[in-house]
């Protein structure tokens, strides 16, 4: 059924099971219906302030426990940790409060020995202390946390494992998020080296329905106007040098075209990696004209809170 608001995109059923359980108090684990719901969250940095905000209107909906799992990629990755835990509004706040900082953020870094965007400060002061994120809960919540990093050794995306304690996590959402020259170098875990899950996917919808989702609900930092023209156009010149120079680098610069590609998967029903799935995707309703890196409050903190009333437009579309 096509929605009246042109930022949900794909099949409003995924919406109505959501909501179903809401009405039902179903939780993970103790369902009234067999469906398997996944959440999709991608990366995209700063970006991911649209994200955070579509997270905190879902969690005040209440629909955090009708998910029963979550797949996130680098900014993804946190944000989606800060929903499974409770820290949805306060990963949300941080996006303004915290991280337009050239402490977090500064181009001057570029070519030094430090990284341009210091995930330290996000891990140990952001969420360690400012805005703490409860790191013991993971690996704990109903609905688990899947992580998606790149293996830098030949640029394919894996789902990481074996994480048990608070470092363990620590340390998987910083190779979820790692991209060298840019937020340092490739993280190692399990015997490989990782960077951004972005990298090789930057969206985990394949992923989910091969784990056995019926549903999935993607969450987009890019809408509709911040999406290329021609998905099928390939990186451009420069983006493919870049990628020789620093791998994956390149492929992350072109993130608007690749964003367009992966979002035929929720738009394609006859798409040849989609099955018998049902696929949902809410992206921001207009931008706030920002980019990956920025760090101006005001626009961040409008990304926010457009991502919030996107995803609160998008849930009373389909409840009308």
């Amino acid at each position: 059924m096509e929605s009246p608001v042109p930022f949900l995109h794909g099949d409003r059923e995924v919406i109505d099971v959501l909501c179903r359980r809401h009405a039902a108090r179903s939780t993970p684990g103790a369902r009234t219906d067999e469906h398997r719901v996944a959440l999709v969250i991608g990366g995209g940095g700063m970006r991911g302030a649209y994200v955070a905000g579509m997270l905190r209107a879902l969690d005040r909906a209440g629909l955090v426990p009708a998910f029963d799992e979550v797949y996130g990629a680098s900014s993804g990755g946190f944000s989606g940790a800060a929903f499974l835990t409770g820290d949805a509004a306060a990963c949300a706040a941080s996006y303004p409060e915290d991280l337009c900082t050239d402490v977090f953020i500064n181009m001057r870094r570029l070519g030094t020995r430090r990284p341009v965007v210091a995930l330290d400060h996000l891990v140990n002061d952001v969420l360690g202390e400012r805005k703490p994120l409860a790191w013991h809960a993971l690996g704990h919540t109903p609905a688990p946390l899947r992580v998606v990093a790149t293996d830098a050794a030949d640029l394919t995306a894996h789902t990481l494992e074996g994480m048990e304690t608070v470092a363990d996590w620590q340390q998987a959402l910083r190779a979820s998020a790692a991209i060298p020259l840019l937020a340092g170098p490739p993280i190692p875990w399990g015997g490989r080296r990782w960077v951004d899950g972005s990298v090789a996917e930057p969206l985990a919808m394949a992923r989910a329905l091969r784990g056995g989702a019926t549903h999935v609900l993607v969450l987009l930092c890019r809408g509709s106007d911040d999406l290329h023209h021609d998905a099928d156009a390939g990186l451009s010149l420069w983006a493919r040098a870049l990628d020789r120079l620093v791998p994956g680098l390149g492929s992350l610069a072109q993130g608007s075209r690749r964003y367009g590609a992966d979002l035929r998967l929720v738009t394609d029903a006859a798409h040849p990696d989609r099955g018998p799935g049902h696929l949902a995707a809410i992206g921001p309703a207009r931008s706030a004209g920002m980019g990956a890196l920025c760090v101006d409050a005001l626009r961040v903190g409008a990304a926010v809170r457009i991502g919030d009333e996107s995803a609160v437009a998008a849930l009373d579309a389909v409840a009308a």
